[in-house]
């Protein structure tokens, strides 16, 4: 398994991670964040996002953010360099970009992370899942976000939050991803479950105004990451979330489900909601549509 190891060993490490503090590895309430709002080995991470508007999450977090929280930008800091023709819109950034900035976040070792955003973990959930591709799994996002937070009336503060740099040990995880040879390989395999996150409109060719082409990978299901959460953008209790995902998968053993959506962000979200349901165990296609986009002509399929 591919290690990044940035200045010291991990055996270095092995007093600190037996620490017994409770994990939170999915989602916590604003409330039991509030407690921790002064834990030092607590990192809180603001995610929000406008695709129509890529700078306005970062111009809204500067006017009000959580305290101490610091900004994560989807496209500059989530997501590695566009190359036309040849991937998605918003690629994984290179591991040790990636990790360089964490540790500038002050993200450690056994620093654990809480990511939100403004539009029920969306755009946190890309931050959730990312962080576990690197091997850290406390990381949690707030459920009910930054509406829930000023709902509440807990604290915030303006302008930009720094903390202190760490070290943070990448331990890559290989198997949450698949590739789109992959997908290709596999797109007759009858145990291969594609999962598309998009609205149910966009999965069927309707008001695509995002990407080039319209429509789905063929044999996909349709599992819209809204329908994850209520109106509150709170996310339903777990029994729901394993019950609407049983329904839809049926038997389909849980490690040959691959989710995927526009760009591999919001897919991150179904993913989140199969771990809270329990269903651990499914994949990341990154490219997602828009990588399947680019796929020359006799090559290229779709269906609506």
């Amino acid at each position: 398994m591919k290690k990044y190891l940035l200045g010291l060993v991990r055996n270095s490490f092995s007093n600190l991670t037996s620490q017994t503090m409770k994990k939170y590895t999915t989602i916590l309430s604003v409330t039991e964040l509030a407690e921790h709002l002064h834990d030092r080995n607590w990192v809180i991470v603001d995610c929000r996002h406008v695709l129509t508007n890529p700078a306005q999450g970062q111009q809204d977090y500067l006017k009000s953010h959580i305290l101490g929280a610091v900004f994560a930008h989807l496209e500059h800091d989530l997501a590695g360099a566009i190359v036309p023709g040849k991937t998605g819109r918003h690629p994984l950034p290179d591991p040790l970009d990636l990790v360089n900035r964490l540790q500038n976040w002050g993200i450690g070792a056994t620093t654990q992370v809480v990511v939100y955003d403004q539009v029920g973990g969306a755009f946190a959930a890309r931050l959730w899942w990312m962080l576990r591709w690197l091997g850290h799994t406390a990381v949690a996002v707030l459920d009910g976000g930054w509406q829930g937070w000023q709902a509440a009336g807990l604290p915030c503060e303006s302008g930009t939050s720094h903390n202190a740099p760490r070290l943070f040990i990448a331990d890559i995880q290989p198997n949450q991803t698949v590739s789109l040879a992959d997908v290709q390989a596999n797109l007759h395999t009858p145990t291969f479950q594609l999962l598309d996150a998009r609205s149910a409109d966009r999965f069927h060719g309707e008001n695509e105004s995002i990407d080039p082409q319209a429509g789905h990978i063929p044999h996909a299901l349709n599992a819209p990451f809204a329908d994850n959460l209520t109106a509150q953008k709170t996310f339903v209790q777990p029994e729901v979330l394993r019950s609407r995902f049983q329904s839809l998968l049926g038997n389909t053993p849980i490690e040959n489900i691959v989710a995927y959506c526009g760009s591999g962000v919001t897919a991150c979200h179904n993913l989140l909601a199969l771990e809270i349901a329990g269903l651990s165990g499914a994949r990341l296609y990154p490219g997602s549509w828009s990588e399947w986009c680019t796929l020359p002509d006799g090559e290229f399929t779709a269906e609506r």
